[in-house]
């Protein structure tokens, strides 16, 4: 990978709330930026959001995009600041880089997330059940197959070169990076989770396995709309997101508070 020139990035803020019961760092899907996700501070007013910003993409457009997550991880751990208390939200692939950021905390004896809200991702190890290789495709066939997944892209990607690199080579790096992940056994994750899912991906979706990855299970959700459940129907993430606010008291986890559900 091309050495990475001026300094990092690796967390955009929209609104700070110093006064916040907490931090919610979220990890957006494959291909994203943080901006959609930072705008739910405006209905979690508890909450300080916090996006972490890959390379490629956003703010940091001019550089290149992570093809390996070891990589990726190291870097994100080494150079970010997590503020205590805090807990990690991701989507789909971002969710399986908040496990492995998380696990990577724990293993340097760091400070880590409360929680963990896991959505629309399987659990590590059955992450390359039935893998395809969609990232090693030309990029008609490649964003054909995107659209039939995920759905569809902007029109101008099709005709306007500048756009289609935009939009396509995050996303390609992306998916290439959860299609050749292999899950590392290690310690278990002592950080709880709760998990989330688009009710029109039963069948499609099992979130099973990761009750053998974290310290526990707190909630399994699953939420009207599809994968992007969170853009067809945002209320119901955004109400379990307040419930699960932190109360005033303290367990022998880290010292701060657990929450509600």
């Amino acid at each position: 990978m091309p050495p990475r020139t001026g300094p990092p990035r690796w967390l955009a803020r929209r609104r700070e709330r110093p006064d916040a019961a907490l931090r919610l760092y979220v990890f957006a899907h494959a291909g994203g930026s943080p901006g959609e996700y930072l705008l739910w501070s405006d209905q979690l007013p508890d909450l300080e959001l916090h996006g972490v910003q890959l390379p490629g993409r956003g703010a940091r457009l001019a550089e290149p995009a992570y093809d390996d997550l070891s990589r990726l991880v190291v870097d994100l751990v080494d150079q970010a600041r997590f503020e205590a208390p805090y807990a990690f939200f991701g989507h789909s692939f971002g969710a399986l880089v908040a496990y492995e950021t998380a696990r990577a905390l724990q293993a340097r004896g760091l400070p880590g997330p409360e929680r963990l809200f896991l959505s629309s991702c399987p659990s590590p190890d059955t992450v390359d059940a039935g893998r395809s290789r969609l990232h090693t495709l030309p990029d008609d066939r490649f964003i054909a197959e995107s659209e039939q997944r995920w759905g569809a892209l902007p029109a101008q990607v099709r005709t306007d070169p500048r756009l289609r690199r935009i939009v396509v080579e995050p996303l390609r790096a992306d998916i290439g990076i959860f299609e050749t992940y292999t899950h590392r056994p290690g310690p278990r994750l002592t950080v709880p989770a709760t998990l989330i899912t688009g009710a029109a991906e039963r069948g499609r979706l099992t979130t099973d396995g990761w009750a053998g990855h974290v310290g526990a299970i707190t909630g399994e959700h699953e939420l009207p709309g599809g994968h992007f459940h969170f853009r067809e129907n945002p209320e119901p993430l955004l109400d379990l997101l307040r419930r699960t606010e932190p109360r005033p008291v303290t367990t022998p986890h880290t010292g701060a508070a657990p929450w509600s559900t």
